[in-house]
């Protein structure tokens, strides 16, 4: 529609309604206004077609596609009340109208209303028993309403009668994803010195499971260095404690001087608004003694973006050692597929567990410099996830400071989901 016929229609119509105080009843051909109306809404001009609509409806109120389309323009504009009590009307005139039982349930679940669409569901059932659309809503609220594996049932029905729809088929993926609370991983790295070392690997079995109370992880570490063999076994939790606050717990002990003897930490991270996150907490090794590290973070999520800040600081006998890292990750089709890059520079014998001899007092204070790329993706089902990184590393030597080597690292990883 040109702007010069929608401002004239627009005129119309209001000089229609200003008509009502003396008339309060439509008059004119109601086909006609209704597309007026509806081109007006749809370029932007919602509360000129919404009372437009309504003066319509003053004079055929059982006019039941006007209704149902002004359920529509207050449900995009999240007036889903007032859209509410007008898809009841019209599913009330005519319960055979599967466009409007549709929107109607939409309206619920867009307003997180899951169990009112849950209830919606049932009662468009028993109109369009079996219908797949219905179904595929019925299943979104049953997950919504944290239902997911009474979800999952639903879906399958629609897959199972009709193996060609698309949508369901992509939902069951998304649902089955979602309910893999299994995890087993293999994870390998190497660090290559460019003199004074032979190569340094760590490989790493896991096996994760995720609870209504958080996620558990269990590890074990295969180290080998100077020409030595180690094993670490450690656990991480991950408890949620209430919304936008969740923990993380560490323990692990070894029996080699590859690891420390004991390790352990905690960490508190919480939810900000304009979607950031902030943590705090802390890291102890014991090798010959303990050394405690002091830890934090700053992450922000932007469209497909996520940036993270994270320090650590660690007290020595001649200050404190402090080291940053900022990382930076690029999802593409969700959280398991993604590229990342980190910026890191000074020493953590949290992180640069390689390379952390139990020399505590003089290794602490390394000075290093660290760039990293990673790609991480997954199968076409979402089972199988799997990720490499490559690192580069100036550091400053352990025995020989002021004098730096070079390290080059290497890492791939494999995961896999199940039920």
């Amino acid at each position: 529609m040109s702007k010069s016929i929608l401002i004239f229609y627009i005129t119309l119509i209001l000089f229609s309604i200003n008509g009502v105080a003396q008339q309060k009843v439509f008059t004119g051909n109601p086909d006609t206004a209704f597309k007026v109306a509806r081109e007006l809404a749809f370029n932007k001009h919602r509360k000129q077609a919404q009372d437009s609509l309504l003066l319509i409806l003053t004079k055929y109120p059982n006019y039941n596609d006007i209704r149902a389309f002004l359920a529509s323009t207050y449900s995009w504009d999240g007036n889903y009340n007032k859209a509410r009590k007008e898809f009841m009307k019209v599913l009330n005139n005519d319960s055979k109208r599967k466009t409007t039982w549709v929107a109607a349930i939409n309206n619920e679940l867009w307003s997180e209303s899951p169990f009112k669409a849950l209830e919606i569901t049932s009662l468009a059932l028993k109109n369009f028993p079996n219908d797949e659309d219905i179904l595929l809503l019925k299943a979104k609220a049953q997950q919504n309403g944290k239902n997911p594996e009474e979800a999952l049932t639903t879906i399958n029905k629609i897959v199972n009668s009709n193996p060609k729809n698309q949508k369901a088929v992509a939902y069951q993926k998304s649902l089955m994803n979602t309910l893999s609370y299994n995890t087993v991983g293999l994870k390998s790295s190497v660090d290559l010195y460019s003199d004074v070392f032979d190569p340094m690997q760590l490989h790493t079995i896991k096996y994760s499971r995720q609870t209504k109370y958080g996620s558990i992880i269990a590890k074990m570490n295969l180290s080998r260095r100077f020409q030595e063999n180690g094993v670490q076994f450690e656990v991480d939790l991950y408890p949620r404690i209430t919304e936008g606050l969740y923990a993380y717990v560490n323990a692990g002990f070894a029996n080699t001087f590859l690891f420390p003897d004991f390790r352990y930490g905690a960490e508190l991270y919480k939810s900000l608004p304009k979607s950031f996150e902030i943590s705090a907490g802390f890291r102890a090794l014991k090798y010959s003694e303990t050394t405690t590290i002091y830890t934090g973070s700053i992450g922000w999520y932007t469209g497909n973006s996520y940036w993270a800040f994270r320090t650590y600081i660690t007290p020595n006998d001649n200050g404190s050692s402090k080291s940053g890292t900022l990382n930076y990750r690029k999802y593409r089709s969700d959280a398991n597929n993604y590229f990342s890059i980190s910026l890191g520079m000074g020493f953590s014998p949290e992180i640069d567990r390689f390379n952390f001899n139990g020399n505590e007092n003089t290794i602490v204070n390394l000075n290093s410099q660290k760039i990293a790329a990673g790609y991480y993706f997954s199968s076409k089902n979402d089972k199988n996830l799997w990720g490499t990184t490559f690192g580069l590393t100036h550091q400053e030597i352990t025995f020989d400071i002021g004098n730096y080597f070079w390290i080059y690292s290497l890492s791939a990883s494999w995961e896999i989901k199940f039920r």
